[in-house]
């Protein structure tokens, strides 16, 4: 006999697995602490290949006035205002990282308890 209410939980479960939850249970099966790292991790090794890509590309573009004024300059504080410039703009991406990660797991464990919840009410179902 088909029960309509196990019917259209199942249904929303089915709907949240295909989509929303797609994003959301590989983040629940981490620790917080690990899966937040994990992020910024990654995020942090993508600026600093961003970082260098986008230096090279600023050298090739003034490749003849670098090259002119390369005997002229201090080249230790050409490298140390280089290193500056990166530890800004990699620090300022991986504290937006971790902003927006911590917000994206809060939210994904939230989500894994309404649907852990889900789980248990249909096993109540099957029960009676």
């Amino acid at each position: 006999m088909l029960n309509e209410k196990r019917i259209i939980l199942m249904t929303k479960m089915a709907s949240y697995e295909e989509n929303e939850g797609k994003k959301n249970i590989p983040a629940g099966r981490y620790f917080r602490g690990d899966y937040i790292g994990w992020q910024v991790l990654k995020s942090i090794i993508s600026a600093s290949i961003a970082f260098v890509v986008v230096f090279a590309m600023y050298i090739f573009y003034n490749f003849d006035t670098f090259m002119a004024d390369i005997y002229k300059m201090n080249l230790i504080e050409f490298v140390r205002d280089i290193l500056v410039r990166y530890l800004w703009v990699v620090g300022a991406y991986a504290v937006v990282s971790l902003v927006v990660y911590t917000i994206r797991y809060n939210r994904a464990v939230k989500s894994l308890r309404a649907y852990q919840l889900s789980l248990k009410r249909l096993a109540d179902m099957y029960k009676q």
